[in-house]
């Protein structure tokens, strides 16, 4: 019986990335023993792995400490696969019979394909986020069967990666409409603690459809299973858009100072937006693009998402 340490991002979409290498762990060896290092955000995603042995959570520390005091809690045992994703020095202070450690490279390249890059695996495995079913059951019971549903995340981690929250109800009020491409749809908000005030324009163009704003009100497997029964989902570039798409459901990232191509919502059933300036035209316009304190999708018209979502609601028409 393989026993397996793998180590992974802090960040939740990041995570979500590498997770089509854990399921892939999964798949291959079903009898094996894993444990998982990750951050405390990850946690919810990760916890219901099968042959799942032991999460650790890693908090991040001054100084790299979090690095020492991982090695501590996982030294004593004898590995027979390493993998860490993080690409820090862990692995080969361990014993092991095999160390698979990312290292960063120079090629344009998604990330996930790059995470795959750890085995050698192509095509990639697609990321995998494995749920409890009671969370699948709450979801039914917020969303029940018989009506589509669109879901939006109008947050994300940092605030020029969010498209104007009125912007988002603009495309909500006209998907749902009489006559939109979504008519008649129940509209879901989701996102974390915090990303209230974000939902507030959605709700106050839609007074009277019974919009469901379950922002920061959700365990993160719970958002998963939400965004397992949308129609389609509407997202900034944040670790929900990453997770919508593990689930398969249909999937528009919306982006502008960060890099669909690597980036973007992974999978057939997802599709990327921007505005008309590229990624290196806003880069140039505001160098300290990672300290602007407001929105760089300004450029990003209505119009155009819609037409994005039209096009991939067409595309993943049920048949």
């Amino acid at each position: 019986m393989k026993r397996i340490l793998f180590i992974t991002s802090t960040r939740i979409g990041d995570a979500v990335i590498n997770s089509g290498v854990l399921d892939y762990l999964v798949r291959q060896y079903p009898d094996a023993r894993i444990t998982i290092a990750c951050g405390p955000l990850a946690q919810p995603l990760l916890e219901n792995t099968p042959g799942l042995e032991r999460l650790i959570i890693v908090r991040k520390k001054p100084f790299g400490l979090h690095w020492l005091g991982l090695w501590r809690r996982v030294v004593t045992k004898r590995w027979d696969l390493v993998i860490d994703l993080r690409g820090s020095a862990i692995a080969f202070l361990l014993l092991a019979k095999e160390r698979k450690v990312l290292k960063s490279t120079r090629v344009r390249m998604h990330k996930v394909r790059e995470a795959a890059g750890v085995l050698r695996l192509d095509p990639p495995p697609s990321p995998k986020i494995y749920l409890p079913e009671d969370a699948r059951e709450r979801a039914l019971g917020w969303m029940p069967v018989g009506r589509d549903y669109l879901v939006v995340c109008p947050s994300a981690s940092l605030p020029f990666k969010m498209w104007p929250a009125t912007n988002f109800a603009d495309v909500v009020k006209a998907l749902v409409s009489p006559g939109g491409a979504m008519a008649g749809a129940g509209v879901v908000i989701v996102g974390g603690p915090g990303d209230e005030e974000h939902a507030v324009p959605i709700v106050n163009v839609l007074p009277d459809s019974g919009v469901m704003d379950l922002t920061g009100k959700l365990y993160l497997s719970d958002v998963a299973a939400v965004v397992e029964r949308a129609r389609l989902f509407i997202g900034n570039d944040s670790g929900v858009m990453h997770i919508s798409a593990a689930m398969g459901t249909p999937t528009l990232g919306l982006f502008g100072p960060s890099d669909e191509m690597l980036y973007g919502p992974y999978g057939d059933q997802c599709a990327s937006v921007r505005g008309p300036r590229g990624l290196d035209d806003i880069k140039t316009e505001f160098p300290n693009w990672r300290q602007h304190p407001s929105s760089l999708l300004d450029d990003l018209r209505v119009e155009a998402v819609l037409e994005a979502a039209t096009r991939l609601l067409e595309r993943t028409e049920e048949s």
